[in-house]
């Protein structure tokens, strides 16, 4: 049975926040028990911010597997690349992470700058410079002075514990105005699992793999394999269904790290497909994953309304998704919610636009629970002022059917505010 922590009701990190809390987040920063195998250290690097935690390392005992995707971009960050090319591997003892330079569009630099973070972090672990995973993010295109922090890493080794998942979360954020954590607490062989994770995001999120950075720890004891295999499954209808703004980032990554610690209380390994107790281990990895990517959609840049977008009777399940995703992006259908207006039309507008099978006169249209289109033209029983008081709540669902088959998808998008405009004109500034 998956047991979920009890968020505490602490104040957000004003000195984080680059803005005011998002109006969407959650009461507190859930509550995230130790995981063995697994100790944390930050530190003030300087990178770009004053005051304030901006590298994270995470070292892990020997034995520690790791699965991982990466964003589909083709102009990849250079810790990805370095990720993709030792991922294969199937073995971690370190994650280090940056936050205030994304190290992406960065050339021959940027690739010196992973490979001293590694040899660096491969040194204060004492491992393979393989067997460290490295993750930026910030602004794009600024070259990554890791001088500035590879001579850390040796005293931050030497500090780490168990614990510190807020100020882990709270180290990789950059416009995020919340640290973002998630937990879910199964049994397997009668021991307790736990899965732990962290995020960071708000904008540019439109994920094609994976989501701005995320990091899941387990102390399951499952192999590489399995663990890929599960994150594959996990990834589409969690990470790769939220978008914010339509932009995927150069440095999207989501690495899983399983210790196996809870082999030593008997827990045996998993590394079969087959085996029956992978599926409660899939089960909380997506509600986690979900959890996670829903909380990066609520901490959108600008937003004030969560969106569920909910297309049913499509062709087929990718149809479904595509039309989903054109909804969700549509900047038209994005302000209309902002402005609190049930204006299906421009939903109509975005069904018709994604280039999946359509036929206008079997299109049906909800707003919540409001049916405000039918057969290719509005409601007979439409009302106005009830659908405009639907739209002034914080969370607002849009649903379409599109009466051609069984194909259905879901998918996570905010609404479009001034403030978004605010956050990216000076993000540079």
């Amino acid at each position: 049975m998956m047991r979920r922590p009890v968020a505490r009701n602490n104040p957000p990190p004003n000195n984080f926040m680059t803005t005011k809390l998002s109006p969407l987040a959650p009461a507190g920063f859930p509550d995230l028990p130790d995981i063995d195998g697994v100790r944390f250290a930050t530190a003030e690097a300087g990178i770009k911010y004053n005051n304030r935690r901006d590298l994270l390392l995470a070292v892990f005992d020997k034995g520690c597997q790791v699965a991982g995707v990466f964003t589909k971009s083709r102009c990849p960050s250079a810790p990805v690349e370095w990720c993709r090319d030792n991922i294969s591997n199937g073995s971690a003892r370190a994650l280090v992470v940056n936050s205030g330079n994304a190290n992406a569009f960065t050339g021959k630099k940027g690739s010196a700058a992973t490979r001293d973070t590694a040899r660096a972090a491969a040194k204060a672990v004492k491992c393979r410079t393989g067997d460290v995973f490295l993750a930026s993010t910030g602004v794009i295109g600024e070259p990554l002075d890791s001088g500035k922090f590879s001579d850390l890493l040796g005293t931050m080794a030497g500090n780490v514990s168990t614990g510190g998942w807020e100020a882990a979360a709270e180290t990789i954020m950059t416009t995020d105005t919340f640290a973002k954590g998630s937990s879910r607490t199964i049994q397997i062989d009668g021991q307790d699992i736990i899965i732990n994770g962290i995020a960071k995001g708000a904008g540019m999120i439109a994920p094609d793999m994976a989501t701005m950075l995320s990091f899941i720890f387990t102390d399951a004891p499952i192999s590489s394999e399995i663990l890929q295999h599960c994150l594959g499954r996990s990834i589409g209808g969690s990470f790769n269904s939220i978008t914010v703004d339509s932009d995927t980032s150069t440095s999207d990554t989501v690495l899983v790290f399983a210790t196996g610690a809870a082999a030593k209380r008997g827990v045996q390994t998993i590394d079969a497909k087959a085996d029956r107790r992978l599926r409660g281990f899939r089960a909380a990895l997506d509600e986690v994953l979900v959890d996670l990517a829903q909380q990066v959609v609520r901490d959108g840049e600008g937003a004030s309304k969560f969106i569920t977008v909910q297309v049913d009777g499509a062709v087929s399940a990718r149809s479904a998704k595509k039309v989903a995703l054109s909804i969700a992006n549509s900047p038209l259908v994005k302000t209309a919610v902002a402005g609190e207006d049930a204006n299906w039309g421009r939903v109509v507008m975005a069904v018709g636009k994604a280039g999946e099978p359509a036929d206008r006169d079997k299109l049906a249209i909800w707003f919540g629970d409001i049916r405000v289109a039918f057969e290719g033209e509005r409601d007979a029983a439409y009302d106005e002022d009830r659908a405009a008081d639907y739209m002034k709540n914080d969370e607002v669902t849009i649903r379409v059917d599109m009466g051609l088959g069984r194909g259905k998808a879901q998918v996570w998008t905010c609404d479009l505010t001034k403030d978004y405009i605010a956050i990216n004109a000076d993000y540079r500034s």
